[in-house]
């Protein structure tokens, strides 16, 4: 199917609204970011962690030009994109440095304590770009960066970034599918305060590329953002479906939905958290391995089923 509207494919639409909420509910996810939770939040699959990055930067594009315009109506769109600041951890991936340069705005590098994202090294940069003249928009938080799957500090830079008003935008590319074990779940403290949220089961959670999951509590920036509405793409259940070629940078799409609905099915969540258990457990073995080794030493923290050593 070509499941880019609801109408094309209903059972394509449907059931990736259903999945998403059955994989949200796997990660005990925040209420707001699931559709069953009847608020305006909700999930959609993406094709890379990537994709979403710049989706959530689009969103956060849109929704920053709308405020500020209400604030400065003599100021005109390009001002205010020139204006526009977004920020990361020198820890993120390249793709947060490419999804700035694919939205045309700016991007700085806030320097990790680490490897961490620390909130008090965020505020500082937002501040120092508000007495600069300005417009703090986005901001990277990363759950397992790719150099050490180290853990940015969600619970502090979400603070800062709800008092900013800027929009945070979480990538657990590998390490999200973990958080399916409650044991793991201690590292989203601070959740509720992001704005969008991205993992990719198609990383660890034996579920074939692409398939990356991304949600949004408040959908309509990105959808806004995305929205040309020709006469041939109309239809009569319009807003009562999503139409997720709106949330997406492509228009056509395929049946994505299928993939979860058939692995979570086979595997059930307890053999899924099983898998993602004996992984780590692997990790940590090797971790124990090198440090008794003398010609061996570990060159970050052992996390989830990364282990990053070195010969001496």
């Amino acid at each position: 199917c070509i499941g880019f509207t609801w109408i094309a494919s209903p059972a394509c639409t449907e059931l990736e609204v259903a999945m998403m909420d059955w994989l949200g509910k796997m990660l005990d996810l925040p209420a707001e970011f699931l559709a069953s939770s009847g608020g305006k939040g909700g999930g959609v699959i993406q094709g890379t962690a990537s994709e979403s990055t710049l989706v959530a930067l689009l969103g956060a594009k849109a929704k920053k030009l709308q405020e500020v315009k209400a604030e400065h109506p003599e100021w005109d769109e390009h001002t205010i994109i020139g204006k526009l600041v977004g920020y990361c951890s020198d820890q993120a991936h390249s793709s947060v440095e490419r999804a700035g340069l694919l939205g045309g705005i700016k991007l700085r590098s806030v320097k990790s304590e680490n490897n961490r994202l620390r909130g008090d090294a965020l505020e500082k940069a937002i501040e120092q770009d508000l007495a600069d003249g300005l417009i703090p928009f986005y901001a990277v938080v990363t759950l397992g960066t790719t150099n050490s799957c180290a853990f940015d500090r969600l619970d502090e830079c979400g603070v800062v970034g709800n008092k900013h008003n800027v929009w945070i935008h979480v990538d657990a590319a590998y390490a999200g599918s973990a958080f399916i074990c409650p044991e793991y779940r201690h590292l989203m403290k601070g959740m509720e305060r992001a704005d969008s949220f991205n993992f990719n089961p198609h990383k660890w959670m034996l579920v074939n590329f692409d398939c990356s999951a991304m949600w949004l509590k408040d959908p309509s920036w990105v959808v806004n953002a995305f929205n040309v509405d020709p006469l041939y793409l109309k239809h009569d259940m319009q807003g009562s479906a999503p139409d997720y070629r709106h949330w997406q940078i492509p228009l056509g799409r395929r049946f994505r939905a299928l993939k979860l609905w058939f692995v979570l099915r086979l595997y059930g969540v307890e053999n899924l958290q099983a898998h993602i258990r004996r992984h780590c457990n692997f990790a940590k073995q090797f971790g124990d391995l090198c440090v008794q080794d003398s010609r061996f030493e570990l060159a970050a923290e052992v996390n989830m089923g990364l282990v990053c050593f070195r010969l001496k």
